[in-house]
């Protein structure tokens, strides 16, 4: 492809530019410009606005030209929350919620998390690699150009640092932007459930053996706790990551899914990027956020999966001024999509977002949640060409068509990535 390249022809351009994270009334501020155009020289954005304003620039003339044909382009989706490295699918503890069993319930009997552990455990670094590349084809199928990636089904120093160190292969063999968390505090591990404080024991283990060793080759970025009944405390959330944040990784946190723990709380007072579920806050936290900078990153997904009839709050965050961000929380035992489009239909029947607000939290403020803003989450000058385009004649059919992919093309740093069929013709 040539150093320049004039990308034309969207009958909406959805630029979300504009300084800040989306707010309140904010969060549905798209920048939309009709009949839009950019230009791109070396994978970044050169110029934005009309296809007239664009297109009169005279060094077009000399740009590869990319008519997208009347179609709806985007900032590509900022997937913030994924746990892209695991072994295999959990399909039979999904059979057996459907017949009635809990997620706690199957946890306590060695399934849940402490499965995909066992089963990675097992797994060859090859066999996840392929695993993870597969998936991450799919995310660009589905208009994703940037993926935050968790460890966390290793639980033990060697597992632990073979995902990691896959983050850092995957993202220099494909494409797609992969941020690196480490979850190494997702649960205990079962070798140490019937130790004396074996709790304490795990978490010395993360705090001497693999945070030293993660940052000495900076194998992530973030730091991230599971803070939940069965998981970990808050304060030895707060121990953790604060142990983290010394050795250089900044914190996040799974905050309030399946009970109240004051992890949110907690979030706040550490200036967490994100703390990421929040079906259980109550109002306090949400007054909390609302005046805070950690975003509130909403997983619908994962309660779709699990069959829950309650969803994170996000009408009552949007109105408290919280800065809300969607993700699709990819992973194998509560929400197997890949689908960000999905992830939006959610938001908006299940979450009653916009469909305005729902692209600015998987965009914008998702690139907020990884501190990638200044890169992507919107088509400005400056930042890298991340586009989708989408086969419909307006953006509110992106959610609307739920469980359909109407993605058209992907572009990342000004190059396609993905494009169906009829694109390539």
């Amino acid at each position: 492809m040539a150093d320049s390249l004039l990308i034309t022809g969207a009958s909406q351009l959805l630029t979300l530019g504009g300084r800040g994270p989306r707010r309140g009334n904010f969060l549905s501020n798209l920048g939309l410009v009709e009949n839009g155009a950019l230009l791109v020289r070396e994978g970044v954005i050169a110029a934005v606005g009309t296809r007239a304003q664009v297109e009169a620039r005279p060094e077009t003339r000399t740009a590869e030209k990319l008519d997208v044909g009347g179609r709806v382009a985007l900032p590509g989706f900022v997937d913030s929350h994924t746990h892209l490295v695991h072994a295999a699918s959990r399909a039979e503890e999904y059979e057996l919620r459907i017949q009635g069993a809990s997620y706690e319930e199957i946890a306590r009997k060695g399934g849940g998390i402490l499965n995909s552990v066992k089963k990675l455990r097992g797994a060859t670094a090859d066999e996840l690699k392929k695993r993870a590349h597969a998936a991450l084809k799919q995310f660009a199928a589905h208009g994703t150009t940037t993926v935050e990636a968790k460890s966390g089904y290793g639980l033990d120093v060697a597992s632990e640092l073979k995902v990691l160190k896959l983050h850092k292969e995957l993202a220099a063999g494909q494409p797609l932007e992969i941020v690196s968390t480490f979850l190494g505090a997702h649960v205990v591990p079962e070798e140490f459930h019937k130790k004396k404080e074996g709790s304490k024991q795990y978490i010395q283990l993360l705090e001497e053996n693999l945070l030293p060793e993660i940052a000495a080759r900076k194998l992530a970025e973030f730091c991230d706790v599971f803070c939940e009944r069965g998981a970990f405390s808050v304060q030895e959330s707060k121990r953790i990551l604060q142990a983290g944040r010394q050795w250089g990784l900044a914190p996040r946190m799974h905050a309030e899914q399946l009970s109240r723990t004051g992890a949110t709380r907690l979030a706040i007072l550490l200036r967490a990027a994100s703390c990421d579920h929040l079906e259980k806050v109550n109002r306090g936290d949400i007054q909390a956020l609302g005046k805070s900078e950690t975003l509130a990153t909403l997983l619908p997904g994962c309660d779709f999966h699990l069959g829950l009839k309650k969803y994170a709050p996000a009408r009552t965050l949007i109105d408290a001024g919280a800065i809300v961000a969607l993700a699709t929380d990819y992973n194998p035992g509560t929400s197997p999509t890949v689908s960000m489009p999905m992830i939006l239909s959610l938001a908006c029947s299940q979450l009653r977002m916009t469909p305005a607000e729902a692209i600015a939290a998987a965009t914008i403020n998702a690139a907020y949640a990884l501190r990638r803003e200044k890169q992507i989450g919107s088509l400005e000058v400056g930042k890298q060409a991340d586009l989708a385009v989408f086969e419909v004649a307006d953006y509110r059919e992106i959610p609307y068509y739920f469980g359909v992919n109407h993605c058209w093309m992907t572009v990342k740093r000004g190059r396609v990535i993905h494009a169906t069929k009829d694109s390539r013709n």
